[in-house]
């Protein structure tokens, strides 16, 4: 197990990335010996940095590469995916929103979620801090459940 400059990085690389996001940076920095508090910081910064350009992005990039068919037919399945799992989301947009974010399962993150509020149309006045907490959500129930995992696993060997 490191400490290096190394592993901060590659933790931060982790959250940046839609596929892994904090849910797998945290996991990572704490499994590399990282200090908690550093490993949530350098996740949660990293987790939000994509954030603001997804959100005013993601359409303009749909609508200049839409001219190309598979990248048509890419953002057509994006958008259509993203407003099913927007349903839930549109009746109580601030805490729908960061609920959808903060619940960590697979393609529910800050990625999504901020695709998500840009095709809805939510303003960015909400959006934001709205995606902002369901990170800090995420960022909770992530560590917790890590701190249990590595508390059952101490216990049993050693």
């Amino acid at each position: 197990m490191g400490t290096g400059v190394s592993e901060y990085v590659i933790t931060f690389i982790f959250s940046l990335l839609p596929i892994s996001e904090l849910r797998g940076a945290i996991p990572y920095g704490l499994s590399q010996g990282l200090p908690l508090k550093w490993v949530l910081v350098t996740a949660i910064i990293g987790n939000f940095i994509p954030v603001i350009p997804v959100y005013w992005g993601i359409q303009k990039l749909a609508r200049y590469l839409s001219k190309f068919p598979s990248a048509k037919r890419f953002f057509d399945w994006l958008f259509e995916r993203s407003r099913r799992k927007a349903k839930g989301i549109k009746y109580s947009e601030f805490f729908g929103l960061a609920i959808f974010v903060g619940i960590p399962l697979p393609m529910t993150g800050a990625w999504t979620g901020a695709i998500i509020a840009s095709i809805l149309g939510i303003p960015p006045k909400r959006a934001i801090p709205s995606v902002t907490l369901g990170i800090l959500i995420a960022a909770g129930i992530v560590t917790g459940v890590c701190l249990v995992v590595i508390t059952v696993f101490r216990q049993f060997v050693g």
